[in-house]
């Protein structure tokens, strides 16, 4: 790369002697949004190796995130950014990289083939470069949208992190490929609710769910499944807070963490301390699905309301857990120990109402099927003002958390409250949903649910690597949409949930057969997901299966924690109508660029503050 011009060296020269007053406005900005010793709270492990950390915080004043990169060792600089799905291509970038002489940070973005090209418009700014003890640091910011058709529009749901190491110099930026260089990403939310952290109760005990010394498997997917369980006769508790417990240096390899309630239908429960898919398991660990607590990597504490906890002992309550860790270890590093769980506060000072969590979405059903070869096909449940009205409280109850869940071929989840057939309110959204990175989200604004209103979940998938159809079920190759909500005060109302009619299902088969020389068989001993499977999927096929998941009556789950539906007549039911929906806000570009290099910064990296 040539030697900066003039108008680059006074624009670096600008950025030097504005790195105070960038300071002063970002510990301003930030001012309470997180904990005092830090002005960045949030902080993952970026590679397996854990050689870059990135933490960073927000400003919702200024729609800005504020990155901290540490570089632990540089070699010739480093790129991060973000894709759509965790893409080397189509990536928008900030680059730190050196020709040998200089080092240049710039914003950048990476072309369909994974070539990269300088941004017109210079969104990532760079306000400090120093040299740590432990490494290079990197201070930068970047608007929430910038209305550049290059960046990425940093939204609530999962951000999809991307990064390489840049081991040699390179002559300018667009001599970097990002195919030649050593890469990976990372999922997070990067955009934390800004809520205030409710105080713990004086007599607030803990307890760690935690599977002792497990030794990693050399893979790079593995889910480990550790029984245990409460002292006997244990009272009936409310938890109040839960946090993650990591081994120290696991932290890039513990991805996500759950604790699950067993069944109280059951007297006991065998202990098992192995993968998740072992043969070895006991099929009775099945029926340990009641979430206590969820965490995912880049998740800090997770506090319930001040006037609602989850409880947990007692009478009618199971005695048995079950931790499930996720380990993530993309270069199968062996020999590695983990103890990690998760941390419970608990309190048996019970607050005025009990948590609740509901499950919202499409029953566990074949009957519900996404065609292969979609790119985005949308599935819906919904949980009726029929049910609302029955089985919630005159005064409502109030969601607080949310947990999206699909399997391996979700990529957009959404719920959305009606009330007289109009959207209100967005429950939660997830875009760029990954069913890799699933974490109870806190709600930026409690979402009030009174009888009469309608919950709607809408998954979207992507079966393009799928040669057959992909089936509603518990499988891992089926799938899901759920939302678990978490709300106060509690209800019988466990489940609500909704599937097409399979009467209407059969005519659909009828139907595509009229319409086809291949017979797909239709006889009463075949089954749902064998009928599915001799379905020749064409256009017309396609286009009638979701126009009828779009039009047919519902087969309504509204049921209590027994499984048993509330009273009523729920089969045949109505889609409710919806006859105006909620407009996505268009994005705010920001107001002026400010101090926006028109090109690359030059970054003192040598030593001190560039």
């Amino acid at each position: 790369m040539q030697v900066p011009s003039p108008s680059m060296r006074e624009a670096a020269s600008m950025y030097g002697t504005a790195v105070a007053v960038f300071l002063v406005i970002l510990v301003a900005a930030l001012q309470g949004s997180g904990p005092p010793e830090s002005p960045f709270p949030y902080r993952i492990p970026l590679d397996p190796e854990g050689t870059l950390e990135l933490s960073w915080n927000v400003s919702y004043a200024h729609e800005t995130v504020y990155f901290q990169l540490l570089v632990r060792e540089l070699k010739a600089g480093v790129l991060f950014g973000m894709s759509d799905r965790g893409e080397m291509e189509n990536a928008d970038l900030a680059v730190l990289w050196t020709n040998g002489d200089r080092a240049y940070f710039a914003d950048a973005w990476s072309d369909q083939k994974g070539q990269v090209h300088l941004d017109a418009q210079q969104d990532y700014q760079l306000l400090q470069a120093q040299r740590t003890p432990q490494g290079l640091s990197l201070l930068f910011r970047r608007p929430f949208s910038t209305c550049d058709p290059r960046d990425y529009l940093i939204e609530d749901g999962t951000v999809h992190l991307v990064y390489g190491i840049l081991e040699q110099p390179f002559s300018s930026l667009e001599a970097i490929n990002t195919s030649g260089l050593r890469t990976g990403l990372q999922r997070v939310q990067l955009l934390k609710p800004n809520i205030s952290i409710p105080a713990l109760p004086a007599d607030v005990r803990t307890m760690e769910v935690r599977a002792p010394d497990v030794l990693i498997p050399g893979q790079e997917t593995t889910y480990w499944c550790y029984m245990t369980e409460l002292p006997p006769d244990f009272p009936r508790h409310h938890i109040v807070m839960y946090e993650p417990i990591v081994t120290v240096g696991n932290e890039a390899l513990v991805h996500h963490m759950e604790v699950f309630q067993c069944a109280a239908g059951f007297q006991s429960f065998p202990h098992f301390s192995g993968p998740c898919d072992s043969k070895m398991k006991p099929e009775r660990l099945n029926y340990c699905r009641h979430v206590l607590a969820a965490w995912a990597l880049g998740a800090k504490a997770f506090y319930y309301p001040e006037e609602a906890g989850l409880a947990f002992g007692g009478a009618g309550s199971s005695r048995f857990l079950r931790l499930e860790v996720h380990y993530h270890n993309p270069r199968k590093i062996q020999g590695r120990r983990d103890s990690s769980g998760i941390r419970l506060y608990y309190t048996a000072t019970l607050r005025r109402f009990d948590a609740g969590i509901m499950e919202l979405g499409l029953v566990y059903t074949p009957v519900m099927a996404i065609p292969p070869q979609e790119a985005a096909f949308v599935l819906t449940g919904y949980c009726t003002d029929k049910c609302t009205q029955l089985a919630l409280p005159p005064s409502g109850i109030h969601i607080f958390a949310s947990q999206l869940h699909t399997h391996l071929t979700g990529r957009k989840v959404v719920t959305v409250l009606a009330r007289d057939g109009r959207e209100r309110a967005i429950v939660n959204r997830d875009d760029h949903y990954s069913p890799h990175f699933q974490e109870i989200r806190m709600l930026k604004k409690i979402v009030s649910v009174h009888p009469g209103d309608v919950l709607i979940t809408s998954c979207t998938y992507n079966t393009e690597d799928r040669e057959l159809a992909t089936v509603g079920g518990f499988g891992i190759l089926e799938e899901m949409c759920v939302n678990y909500v978490h709300y106060y005060p509690q209800t019988q109302l466990e489940l609500c949930k909704s599937a097409v009619d399979a009467g209407f299902l059969r005519k659909y088969f009828h139907l595509v057969n009229s319409f086809n020389s291949e017979e797909v068989c239709t006889c009463p001993q075949a089954s749902v997901p064998q009928q599915f499977a001799s379905v020749p999927w064409n256009s017309f096929s396609r286009s009638v299966l979701q126009a009828l998941y779009g039009f047919a009556p519902l087969d309504m789950h509204c049921n209590k924690s027994s499984a048993v539906r509330f009273q009523g007549e729920w089969d045949r039911q109505p889609l409710p109508k919806i006859v105006s929906q909620l407009q996505a806000p268009a994005p705010r570009c920001p107001a002026s660029q400010g101090l926006s290099p028109a090109g690359p910064t030059v970054a003192n990296i040598s030593g001190g503050q560039g």
